[in-house]
């Protein structure tokens, strides 16, 4: 009798199993096949570079065409600014510096004085800034937060796509950083009383012509300004 009642428990412990193990194979294929990630067939957008409205198509050059402007003649033809800003404090640097916790003009190291005619800008550390005046560009030289020099530009123009991108170095940021950023980046789009304007990309290059010739291009935002200066006084 204990013999057959122990084989009829052991029959019943093995088809207990059996069905188990056969309801955990079906769940999991099911939840595995819920899970699996399907590879879409569309392709990724890509965002586009859009450029300021402010901007006739006709007014936009290309490098060659800048390249084949009489920098020489320019520097002539064109009149030392007669305007001046009052306190030679700039209004519109509040602004552009509200949202900001650094500058956000490009920094000019100079190390010896250059010439716009009668004007002779001395050797120190000058934040540079575009600035409209009746019509035309100039450069601001700022020291301090007074603006110490006036040169007008002799072109502007739009930064090629992907420029900064090719010319300023990337930042690496740790995992941590990247939530952060990811985290401001989800709030600023989302929550409208939290968006900044962001701060304008900048780049300055410098070249050497002949005759004591040289030309300084500021690169700030979507624009670039050209101005002509000289090694020594003409």
């Amino acid at each position: 009798m204990q013999k057959f009642l122990t084989l009829i428990l052991i029959l019943f412990l093995s088809t207990t199993c059996a069905n188990a193990a056969f309801w955990n194979r079906n769940n999991n294929s099911s939840t595995s096949g819920a899970q699996a990630p399907t590879q879409s067939t569309q392709p990724q957008q890509q965002t586009e570079t859009t450029y300021p409205d402010d901007l006739e198509e006709e007014s936009i050059t290309t490098e060659s065409e800048v390249e084949d402007i009489d920098v020489e003649q320019m520097y002539r033809d064109m009149p030392v600014p007669e305007f001046k800003y009052i306190h030679n404090i700039d209004p519109e640097e509040y602004q552009d510096t509200l949202n900001s916790t650094w500058s956000p003009y490009p920094l000019f190291r100079l190390t010896a004085p250059l010439y716009f005619k009668s004007i002779a800008i001395q050797p120190g550390y000058y934040l540079l800034t575009p600035r409209e005046h009746e019509g035309k560009w100039y450069i601001l030289f700022k020291e301090a937060g007074k603006v110490q020099y006036i040169v007008p530009c002799y072109k502007k123009e739009m930064v090629p796509m992907d420029f900064y991108k090719n010319n300023l170095p990337q930042i690496k940021l740790t995992k941590a950083q990247l939530i952060r950023e990811k985290t401001l980046k989800f709030i600023g789009e989302h929550i409208k009383s939290s968006k900044r304007e962001p701060i304008p990309d900048t780049f300055l290059e410098a070249e050497d012509l002949d005759n004591n010739f040289i030309t300084v291009t500021v690169y700030w935002g979507s624009y670039r300004y050209y101005l002509v200066l000289r090694t020594i006084q003409l």
